[in-house]
């Protein structure tokens, strides 16, 4: 890894963590992973945001991992309502783990040709928010039984 990226990549997360600070967010700083992580109130379930800045990629993503795992049974219903609620999404990408059943919504922008301003990485940490939120629910019921995937179909298309 290049010195030039590292030093990019700390001026990107000095920058992530000014602007939380300056919106008085509450996280937790892990300096040495250039990593912050939060919490956001959701309607339905908490939703927890980890910021991430990679240097070898030049990236900075924010994550929420749904704070549940499907259950193994119903693993491949989670996988197709995955899939159909990624086909609607215009930004980012839920990724799904169908090992262990872990669900997180994902969103990456480069800082390759700049800083990310302190409204974008805001709107990224918001969106991700926004969207693990409308999910949450919907993929929880899906592991425990309590929705169908085709009633998780015909949600998305309503």
């Amino acid at each position: 890894m290049s010195e030039v990226n590292m030093d990019k990549a700390t001026e990107v997360f000095d920058a992530l963590v000014e602007m939380l600070d300056d919106r008085d967010w509450k996280y937790d700083k892990y300096e040495e992973k250039l990593m912050v992580k939060g919490t956001i109130k959701g309607d339905s379930l908490p939703v927890n945001f980890i910021v991430v800045v990679k240097p070898k990629n030049e990236v900075v993503q924010v994550l929420s991992i749904m704070p549940f795992y499907i259950t193994e049974e119903k693993r491949v219903d989670a996988a197709i309502a995955v899939n159909v609620a990624n086909y609607g999404l215009v930004e980012g990408s839920f990724d799904y783990d169908l090992s262990d059943g872990e669900i997180r919504f994902r969103m990456t922008a480069t800082y390759r040709d700049g800083i990310p301003s302190d409204d974008v990485l805001e709107r990224m940490i918001l969106l991700t928010a926004f969207t693990s939120d409308q999910y949450n629910e919907k993929f929880f019921m899906i592991s425990k039984g309590l929705m169908t995937v085709k009633q998780f179909i015909d949600k998305e298309n309503e």
